[in-house]
């Protein structure tokens, strides 16, 4: 289980670099997704760009881990008001994304942070006293 574990850990990570560094290629990808109510798009989508990559880099240090984890977990909770108001501004802002696309998007973020969770714990010894 620790292997796939730290598998997965990887995954995550780079997963989390990679999305990371897509901000800085297609900044205008982002931008458009970027609600109303949200000030300095093009900002804002390099500033949630880097702190993706910082996230991934500390999750993937072992001594990082956890704050890594933790990183990664608030980043989503502050972006599940952004996957909420695209489905909530479906028909008149993203009409062109599919609307099952953005309900999948959505669940997907409970996924992830499910998943990041799982790292926010100390690793218990194979040995307890």
């Amino acid at each position: 289980m620790k292997r796939l574990k730290n598998i997965l850990k990887v995954v995550l990570g780079i997963g989390f670099i990679l999305a990371g560094i897509n901000h800085f290629r297609v900044p205008g990808f982002y931008v458009a997704l970027m609600p109303d109510y949200i000030p300095a798009h093009t900002w804002m989508v390099h500033l949630s760009g880097a702190t993706e990559m910082v996230a991934g880099i500390l999750l993937l240090i072992p001594r990082t881990t956890r704050w890594g984890a933790w990183f990664i977990v608030v980043h989503l909770l502050a972006f599940l008001t952004v996957h909420i108001w695209m489905i909530q501004h479906a028909t008149d802002r993203y009409a062109k994304i599919p609307m099952v696309f953005l309900w999948v998007r959505l669940v997907f973020q409970f996924v992830f942070l499910a998943w990041a969770v799982w790292y926010t714990r100390p690793e218990l010894s194979s040995v307890e006293s």
